[in-house]
């Protein structure tokens, strides 16, 4: 059986913060510097009069927090989603196996299965999953970059500026050929249209990510529960 997961000081403090910001109580002034499991903090929460099922709602928003890993972003939109799943204990060939087909069923992608070492890796193009070793066991790490949405946001200010450049000149010098003139207008057509494209999927696509991985978080720990290895 796993260890029940002890919540550091810095973490019970959040914990409470986040419990008591939609609930008038009072919060506790000391917390036990060696960690307290889920149950001890809802002990001490319940003495200052917070709802039990508070804590838990609080605490579990503080792991998700924990698991998910900064987005990257290319002029403020984001191009990267990741999580890092901790397991419950160590994953068997077969645990492995029940995993490979979780992924696929999810992001409906068949993959590729490889390894390197002690970890292994699904992967489907720039969406990826790694099963790294831990002290305790292992964890999941979820990762996925959205292609050529970078190259896409930078060929639009490319062409946004070039379209600027043509028009500053025309605006200074008296007139441009028509050619030009056309020739700008197309140029800032393709540029914002390549932004505003970006602008419109890329939020969508990291929420749909968003939301697998998420949904994976839950699933993989429902799945290593059901595992006859569990019960040994």
């Amino acid at each position: 059986m796993a260890e029940e997961r002890k919540y550091r000081q810095d973490e019970v403090k959040e914990i409470f913060e986040l419990a008591a910001s939609t609930h008038e109580a009072g919060r506790p002034a000391a917390f036990d510097e060696s960690g307290l499991t889920l149950a001890e903090l809802q002990e001490v929460g319940r003495e200052v009069g917070m709802e039990p099922s508070r804590i838990a709602d609080a605490a579990l928003t503080l792991d998700t927090r924990r698991n998910v890993l900064p987005r990257g972003t290319s002029l403020g939109m984001p191009i990267s989603v990741g999580r890092v799943i901790d397991l419950p204990r160590a994953v068997t060939d077969h645990d492995w196996e029940l995993l490979v087909a979780e992924l696929r069923a999810t992001f409906g992608a068949r993959g590729h299965v490889t390894s390197h070492g002690g970890v292994r890796q699904w992967n489907n193009g720039n969406l990826r999953a790694f099963l790294e070793p831990t002290e305790t066991g292992h964890r999941l790490r979820l990762t996925t970059l959205k292609g050529g949405a970078r190259a896409l946001n930078w060929m639009g200010v490319a062409g946004l500026a070039a379209g600027l450049i043509i028009l500053t000149g025309f605006l200074t010098g008296g007139g441009t050929p028509v050619r030009l003139e056309l020739a700008m207008m197309w140029l800032m057509g393709m540029g914002g249209g390549a932004l505003a494209s970006n602008l419109l999927r890329l939020p969508r696509w990291a929420h749909q990510r968003d939301g697998q991985m998420e949904y994976l978080e839950g699933r993989v720990g429902a799945l290593l529960a059901e595992s006859p290895e569990a019960e040994e």
